[in-house]
């Protein structure tokens, strides 16, 4: 029963990635190892990781010509292999190439001004963050000015699951998306509060929708909480959050209530710029 409910995913992923922007036109001399190569990327669009199978399946040819065009997007960094799983994922070259193009967008800059007030009115240490598969890599900071806070997570990635900045966009995503980026059911846990199943992320997510903000509390760090909120995706070029990190002796629910509407407010006003 499997293998067929595998083919029709293929099929779907077919239809739904393989098509050309609109009123992209064929080329006169299409080259179909490039264009080959190039699906698959966009692949990782939709996917955390891919098997060998899934880009025979999904490219409709022989398991060696996939295993083939893998092995060269591997050596040139654009996909990197489980050495456990062997299941393929996104390398460094094509993280760094979304991230360089991101960064030409320059809405770190539109937005610090944004960070910068957060970081006035709560006195806590503000970042930005952006979704990146199922990571999330911090492009922005302030430190808090408090003696003791919490230090900058900036030019850091860390796991989705395991942040408040992480599960806020992870919110947004249909179900479908969700378990695209987390095709297993366990999860890599980076502390004892880290959500150890996807079953158990699925069950915050749904908090997170109901109250308007993410919260983690030690998931990614003894003595560090956050409180996150994701900005609408039709706003902006990435799926981005702002997220107030703060040491747990000042993170009571009251507090989080306090510095998610804080957030709420500033995202709003924010988006709309970025929207403008």
């Amino acid at each position: 029963m499997k293998k067929p409910q595998a083919k029709t995913a293929a099929a779907n992923d077919r239809r739904a990635d393989q098509a050309p922007p609109d009123g992209a036109r064929v080329p006169q001399y299409p080259i179909e190892s490039v264009d080959n190569a190039l699906k698959v990327l966009l692949l990782f669009g939709t996917r955390d990781q891919l098997r060998l199978t899934d880009v025979s399946e999904y490219l409709g040819v022989a398991s060696s010509t996939a295993h083939r065009l893998l092995a060269m997007l591997q050596y040139r960094g654009f996909v990197r292999q489980n050495e456990r799983t062997r299941a393929y994922g996104p390398g460094t070259a094509l993280t760094g190439v979304a991230f360089a193009v991101l960064q030409r967008f320059d809405f770190r800059s539109t937005l610090h001004p944004y960070l910068e007030r957060l970081n006035s009115e709560l006195a806590e240490t503000a970042h930005l963050g952006i979704l990146d598969g199922a990571t999330v890599r911090f492009i922005d900071a302030i430190e808090s000015p408090r003696p003791v806070r919490v230090s900058s997570r900036l030019g850091r990635t860390m796991p989705a699951h395991a942040t408040s900045t992480g599960k806020s966009m992870l919110a947004q995503l249909s179900a479908e998306e969700l378990y695209r980026l987390y095709p297993e059911e366990k999860l890599d846990a980076l502390t004892e509060n880290t959500a150890r199943s996807r079953a158990q992320l699925e069950d915050d997510l749904a908090v997170t929708r109901e109250r308007g903000y993410a919260v983690s509390i030690e998931e990614s760090e003894s003595g560090v909480a956050s409180v996150a909120v994701a900005f609408p995706v039709r706003n902006t070029p990435a799926r981005i959050a702002f997220n107030v990190s703060a040491p747990t002796s000042r993170m009571s629910e009251a507090d989080q209530r306090r510095i998610g509407e804080a957030l709420r407010a500033v995202v709003d006003e924010a988006a709309e710029l970025l929207h403008g």
